[in-house]
C-alpha cells in the first residue's frame, strides 16, 4: 500500500460483484482495498480488528444485512459507511434509507455489467463518493446528543426579525447526506404545519419513491412526488421527481419542467429557489442543506435580498459543507443552524401565521 492511500473495506455477498468492486477501487491510485467481507457479521468483526478509512456496504446479505451492520459499527467503532445498491426493489431502497438513518453517510449505485450503459459514469461516481466520504468525521451514534437545548431553541425564536408578511412556502435543497437531515427537520414539525414544503434532493434515479415512503413512515407529514399543476397544500411535502426541475407557479401551484440542467443538475436547487423568490419574495423560507458543489447558493442570496428568511445547515452537522458553505461565503444566510434547530425555527415561523 502506498502512503496516503485510502483504505477501503468492501462488504458484498456476491463473489462476482465483490471481485469487480475490488478491481475498480484498486485501479484508482488513491484507493486500496484492505479487506472484503461476505456479510454484515464479517464486516463488524473486521472493523473490531482493523479500522478502514471507509466501508463500501451492500444492503441485502445473509446472516446480517447492511442496515444492521451499519447500526452496530456506528455504535461501536464508527467508520464512514457508503451504502452501495444495484437492484431497485422497494425493499432494498427502503433498507438503504434505514441504513442512512443508522449512520451511513452516503449511498451510490453499484456499477455492474462491464460495458453496460452508464457503467463508466457509475464507476466514476462510486470512486468519487468513496474518496470524499473517507474524509467525513463520524461519531458513535449513541453518544450523539440530538436534543434541542431550550436556550438555543428559545434564542432562535427570539431572534426572528419583526415581520408583517406571513410565510407562504418553505423550500429546501440538499445533496450528499441530505435524506437523514431532511427527515430530522420534518420530524420536528407538527402534522398541521401551515405551509407547503418543496424539496429538491440530489439523488440517484429510482430512489425517490423509496425516499418518499421512508419519510412518510418516519415523519408526521404527508410526503409525495410533486405533480405539475397540482396545488401545493399546507403541511404537505413535495419532492422534485427524477429528471425534473421543481418550482412554484402563481396561485401556489407546482411547476415541473425539463429545461436544461443547472449546475449540471436536474432537478436543481437553483431553479426551486429562484422560482419562490419570484413568486413569494419575502414571504418565503429557503433552506440549504448538506451537499457538494454550490447549487442553490446564489439563489439563496437572491431570496435573502428579497427579504425572505434564509437558513443553512452548519458545518459541524453537514456530511459535505459545500452548498451551505458557498451560501455563507456569499452572505446569503440569515441563520446557520444544525437540523434540529432548523426545525425549531420553522415551527416558530409557522406559529406566526
Amino acid at each position: 500500500m502506498k502512503k496516503n492511500q485510502i483504505n477501503v473495506l468492501v462488504v458484498e455477498d456476491s463473489p462476482v460483484v465483490q471481485m469487480l468492486l475490488k478491481h475498480l477501487l484498486n485501479n484508482d491510485p488513491q484507493l486500496h482495498v484492505i479487506g472484503t467481507a461476505n456479510n454484515g457479521q464479517e464486516a463488524v468483526e473486521f472493523v473490531a480488528g482493523q479500522k478502514p478509512d471507509v466501508i463500501l456496504m451492500d444492503v441485502y446479505m445473509p446472516q446480517m444485512d447492511g442496515y444492521e451492520a451499519t447500526r452496530r459499527i456506528m455504535e461501536t467503532q464508527p467508520v464512514p459507511i457508503v451504502i452501495s445498491s444495484a437492484t431497485l426493489t422497494t425493499e432494498e431502497v427502503g433498507a438503504t434509507f434505514h441504513a442512512l438513518e443508522a449512520g451511513a453517510v452516503a449511498f451510490v449505485e453499484k456499477p455492474v455489467g462491464l460495458g453496460s450503459p452508464g457503467f463508466d459514469q457509475m464507476t466514476q461516481k462510486l470512486l468519487q463518493t468513496v474518496k470524499l466520504m473517507a474524509e467525513v468525521k463520524v461519531v458513535k451514534r449513541w453518544a450523539r446528543d440530538r436534543r434541542i437545548g431550550p436556550t438555543l431553541a428559545a434564542r432562535s425564536a427570539a431572534e426572528l426579525p419583526r415581520r408583517t408578511e406571513r410565510i407562504e412556502v418553505v423550500a429546501m435543497g440538499a445533496s450528499t447526506g441530505g435524506p437523514p437531515v431532511i427527515q430530522t427537520i420534518l420530524k420536528g414539525l407538527p402534522k398541521d404545519y401551515p405551509v407547503p414544503i418543496l424539496v429538491v434532493q440530489h439523488i440517484a434515479a429510482g430512489f425517490l419513491d423509496g425516499m418518499a415512503d421512508w419519510l412518510r413512515q418516519t415523519t408526521p407529514l404527508p410526503v409525495q412526488l410533486a405533480c405539475h399543476g397540482a396545488t401545493a397544500l399546507p403541511g404537505n411535502v413535495y419532492l422534485a421527481p427524477d429528471g425534473c426541475h421543481l418550482g412554484l407557479l402563481p396561485g401556489r401551484r407546482i411547476g415541473l419542467s425539463k429545461t436544461d440542467p443547472e449546475n449540471g443538475l436536474r432537478p436543481a436547487v437553483a431553479v426551486l429557489f429562484r422560482s419562490i423568490a419570484n413568486i413569494c419574495g419575502a414571504r418565503a423560507v429557503g433552506v440549504l442543506l448538506t451537499g457538494m458543489g454550490r447549487d442553490g447558493a446564489d439563489e439563496l442570496k437572491l431570496l435573502k435580498d428579497k427579504g425572505a428568511i434564509t437558513i443553512v445547515q452548519d458545518a459541524e452537522t453537514s456530511v459535505i459543507h459545500g452548498m451551505p458553505g458557498e451560501a455563507i461565503q456569499l452572505g446569503a444566510a440569515r441563520y446557520t443552524l444544525p437540523p434540529e434547530q432548523i426545525a425549531t425555527l420553522l415551527v416558530s415561523l409557522g406559529n406566526r401565521q
